[in-house]
């Protein structure tokens, strides 16, 4: 779709100006219904939108994303933009500066639609917990879209948008894009930079682009990707244009299925999935089965890790430095005994007031699992169990090149449904934690339907092996 709408750009069969309105029109017709953004930029597209249709007018040469309208979700900041990360406490945050990945896109002449809807500091598989309004899955808007990535998600599977960005910490761009029926990626740990995103988890964090169909996403990656002096995280590397190795070839390409994934899946996604590998054999690649010991724990890992890393990063939510501050009203500087509030008062009304119950449950978890008394027992075994799910991968990919399994064991819920069990709700991001936890490359695309609702299927990568997976999933996508 980029490469289509760039060659009418170039040809002038239409401009960047009206397509960007076409899109802001589409999003004024459906997005009252799909709620999937929070925060409109008209007049910064527009200016993006005019600048590029004035390059073109002067018969200078433009790049593929250029003029070419996206999203970003709410938790990467936008120099001049409100930002939010769908939380009550940045209520009336503006954002100062713009993220690595933002002043990429601007460079490349990329046109950003507006802000979207997430779970409240991306903490969520539903974007239920958003503080403003509850996202709806474009197919069918009974169910939810996915999370915590759901309004990028849906604003592109809604036609609100070409391409957007989204960030992954345990599945937040493969989930929802599986839900919707898209395509999302979720790079190497470190192949795309964090500055500028508002953090998490900061060891699983990850800016990612979703599009409707692999190449596009292959053509925001190849934006956004660098290294960064920024973020101390981001990997020594190459740029590249990972369009260009999108070659529709696999074959002689080893596929691994792990056994533990295959024990719990039943119904029609499995004979969807089933499907889906014998499709992946007829187009030349050879599949084996393989075993990941320590996968059965990757959930539980993932839980005690990223609690214990949410605790620490929204400590800086505190109604000191910016955002929320709750004595700024109604005389609540005062104490219920008449004496002024005290620093921590101030502390825990603001917290109380400005976050939502799933962040509130997060951070209680990781401070539990942190406390004196309980470090070794929850957060240091937690760490080593990650070195022995990262093992794991490593040996795996000594033999075989990507492994394979649904990106979900379900297709998207119907929203309310899961909103009283964390639990079951945190069982959405099974198949998708593993990849986080070791830092590898995953992407989702979809691979067949049940009752009109998509499911996806998921390929994890070697270390810094975007172009292979990409590749792959481009080939059955063709198919």
């Amino acid at each position: 779709m980029i490469r289509e709408l760039h060659e009418k750009l170039v040809k002038r069969e239409i401009t960047s100006v009206k397509l960007t309105q076409d899109y802001f029109d589409a999003i004024e017709k459906k997005d009252s219904e799909i709620l999937a953004y929070l925060t409109l930029t008209k007049e910064l597209a527009m200016e993006q939108a005019k600048f590029v249709d004035e390059k073109i007018n002067k018969g200078e040469k433009i790049g593929l994303l250029e003029g070419i309208p996206g999203a970003i979700k709410d938790c990467i900041c936008v120099d001049g933009i409100r930002t939010t990360a769908a939380s009550k406490i940045l209520d009336d945050y503006v954002a100062p500066y713009d993220a690595t990945v933002i002043k990429k896109l601007k460079g490349a002449g990329a046109v950003i639609l507006g802000k979207t809807n997430l779970d409240e500091f991306a903490m969520g598989s539903s974007t239920e917990n958003s503080a403003y309004q509850i996202t709806k899955n474009p197919i069918d808007t009974a169910r939810v879209p996915g999370g915590s990535s759901g309004g990028s998600i849906a604003a592109v599977a809604a036609d609100e948008a070409v391409w957007a960005l989204g960030s992954d910490t345990g599945g937040s761009i493969r989930l929802p894009a599986a839900y919707c029926g898209i395509v999302g990626l979720k790079p190497t740990y470190g192949r795309v930079s964090r500055n500028g995103l508002i953090a998490m988890a900061s060891s699983f964090d990850q800016i990612s682009p979703t599009a409707k169909t692999v190449e596009d996403v292959a053509i925001v990656l190849s934006a956004i990707a660098g290294e960064d002096k920024k973020d101390a995280t981001s990997a020594q590397s190459a740029d590249k244009k990972y369009e260009d190795y999108l070659t529709g070839d696999i074959k002689g390409k080893i596929i691994g299925i792990p056994k533990e994934y295959m024990t719990g899946l039943a119904g029609e996604v499995k004979e969807i999935f089933e499907k889906s590998v014998e499709k992946f054999k007829t187009l030349g690649a050879k599949v084996e089965e393989i075993s990941l010991p320590h996968v059965e724990y990757a959930l539980a890992t993932y839980y005690v890790i990223v609690t214990s890393e949410v605790s620490s990063n929204l400590a800086r939510f505190d109604g000191i430095k910016y955002g929320l501050r709750v004595d700024d009203k109604h005389d609540s500087n005062v104490a219920e005994n008449g004496l002024p509030k005290t620093l921590l008062e101030t502390y825990l009304d603001t917290r109380k007031t400005g976050l939502g119950s799933e962040v509130k449950r997060r951070i209680m978890l990781g401070t539990y699992a942190l406390s004196a008394g309980y470090y070794d027992a929850y957060y240091l075994k937690a760490q080593k169990v990650r070195a022995l799910i990262r093992r794991d991968l490593e040996q795996a990919f000594s033999k075989v090149d990507f492994i394979y399994s649904p990106t979900a064991p379900e297709t998207a819920f119907k929203i309310g449904e899961r909103s009283s069990d964390p639990l079951k709700m945190y069982l959405a991001d099974i198949y998708t934690i593993t990849a986080n936890l070791a830092g590898v490359p995953a992407i989702s695309f979809p691979i067949g339907k049940i009752e009109k609702m998509p499911i996806g299927g998921q390929l994890m990568g070697k270390w810094f092996d975007e172009e292979g997976i990409l590749n792959a999933a481009y080939t059955y996508e063709i198919n």
